[in-house]
């Protein structure tokens, strides 16, 4: 997995390394721009939170456009726990506001610039080197796998062997997300004929998800099994679902954590392709 989208369990919240950060470059920029709003005399702490709202209507925005096509309700327009945001759209939403708040406010400019600069310092020091060992480890996991029938298998096999890209996806029957998003993978599995999905069942036995699979997935395709659950820890996967996106040579383009939706999906395949 992608170091920025490895997860980290908090209790029952799971949170990206990526998420983590973000949050941290976010209480910088508040401390940093209080401090400096306490000389001038203003606040800013609205402002610094409303331009995060801004970019992040900004970035879904630009998400559900580009893939509006993969969308069946409204729903799942304002359903965001897909994960679907489009960086450039929150970018260009944020410095807009930011444009707005320089012309209404003149007082806040110096408290605003503070901060901005504070947080993406934070965001640039932490986020940075894990950008670089992205570079460096991004090959799929060698990890012994087994199909239903107790064959034995591993991925990087698996890819070599049919020359295709390959999307795997982590998974278990006690999680509700995976049940919800197991149709979403049989309908592109039926479509996609130049990608394999493959399904890695972490922690679970061959009679428990043959039963699983018969009564809520019976289409779906390319199961293995993954009883120590090493899939997850080579990838620091903490919670499920979990999705890698990997081209034919089994470097990683993509990962997602949590249920995909119709669009995110369709989001890591784009990448593939």
């Amino acid at each position: 997995m992608s170091a920025l989208n490895q997860t980290v369990a908090l209790g029952p919240l799971v949170l990206s390394i990526g998420q983590i950060l973000l949050i941290l470059a976010l209480v910088v920029a508040l401390i940093a721009g209080g401090l400096a709003a306490r000389r001038s005399g203003v606040s800013v702490s609205d402002s610094l939170f409303s331009l995060v709202l801004v970019g992040l209507v900004g970035a879904r925005v630009l998400f559900v456009f580009h893939y509006w096509e993969s969308f069946e309700s409204l729903w799942g327009v304002v359903d965001i726990r897909d994960g679907g945001f489009d960086p450039v759209g929150g970018v260009v939403a944020g410095l807009a506001y930011l444009a707005w708040r320089f012309w209404r406010s003149p007082q806040q400019r110096r408290a605003l610039v503070t901060a901005v600069v504070a947080g993406g310092i934070v965001w640039g020091v932490t986020a940075g080197p894990l950008l670089v060992i992205d570079q460096q480890s991004r090959s799929v996991p060698d990890v012994a796998v087994s199909t239903l029938e107790g064959e034995h298998t591993d991925l990087p096999a698996l890819i070599e062997e049919t020359g295709k890209p390959v999307v795997v996806n982590l998974w278990a029957t006690w999680c509700p997300a995976c049940q919800q998003e197991k149709p979403v993978f049989e309908q592109a599995q039926e479509r996609e004929d130049g990608v394999k999905f493959v399904f890695v069942n972490q922690g679970e036995d061959a009679g428990q998800v043959q039963g699983y699979l018969e009564e809520h997935a019976p289409s779906l395709d390319n199961i293995l099994m993954d009883p120590h659950q090493r899939w997850s820890d080579a990838t620091g996967t903490r919670g499920l679902p979990a999705t890698f996106f990997y081209d034919e040579q089994g470097q990683l383009v993509d990962s997602h954590t949590g249920q995909v939706s119709s669009a995110s999906l369709e989001s890591g395949l784009e990448r593939l392709r």
